[in-house]
């Protein structure tokens, strides 16, 4: 089983993820969480603006995907966090994993902007980077995402939120 919650910059991805990831351990140990800028880092994909650009990114998204397929494949259950800028790659994710069950973390980009965790935002405001997606890199939202989540106020229960994707993709 591969739960896959893509967005934006500050969506809340990560944050949802980390306790997706630790109510699931409670029934099934089995499971990794998969941050994609913890992944950046692991696999060396995070310094200078190559990595960053839609081909940078797509790299970083094959091998992400890889990464899942094989843990799937050896039953492991995985919780991945990403931006997930590609419809192509999330439809065949349907097809490569053994489960897949798809997360859209919602939130305007004005929003996001307000909330900037990273400042990259106002940092591509300034000019001072490029290849934010959102800003010069487009976003397609997702269609077909299994769950839907509005993450533009800040009231979320994110032990109830968790709790209610382990329950709709079937795994408590």
């Amino acid at each position: 089983m591969v739960i896959w919650l893509i967005g934006l910059s500050g969506s809340g991805k990560s944050t949802l993820g980390h306790e997706v990831a630790r109510q699931l351990r409670e029934v099934k140990p089995n499971t990794v969480l998969l941050d994609g800028d913890e992944l950046r880092k692991v696999f060396a994909h995070d310094q200078g603006d190559e990595p960053y650009t839609v081909q940078g990114r797509r790299i970083n998204a094959e091998r992400i995907v890889a990464l899942c397929e094989m843990l799937d494949s050896q039953g492991i259950h995985v919780v991945c966090c990403i931006l997930s800028i590609f419809p192509d790659m999330r439809l065949e994710n349907r097809k490569r994993f053994s489960h897949y069950f798809e997360v859209f973390m919602d939130a305007p980009l004005d929003v996001l902007m307000a909330r900037d965790v990273k400042g990259m935002y106002a940092a591509a405001r300034r000019g001072e980077v490029n290849n934010v997606v959102g800003i010069d890199i487009p976003f397609e939202r997702p269609v077909g995402s299994d769950v839907t989540i509005d993450t533009s106020k800040n009231d979320a229960n994110i032990k109830v939120l968790a709790s209610n994707i382990l329950e709709q993709a079937g795994l408590i």
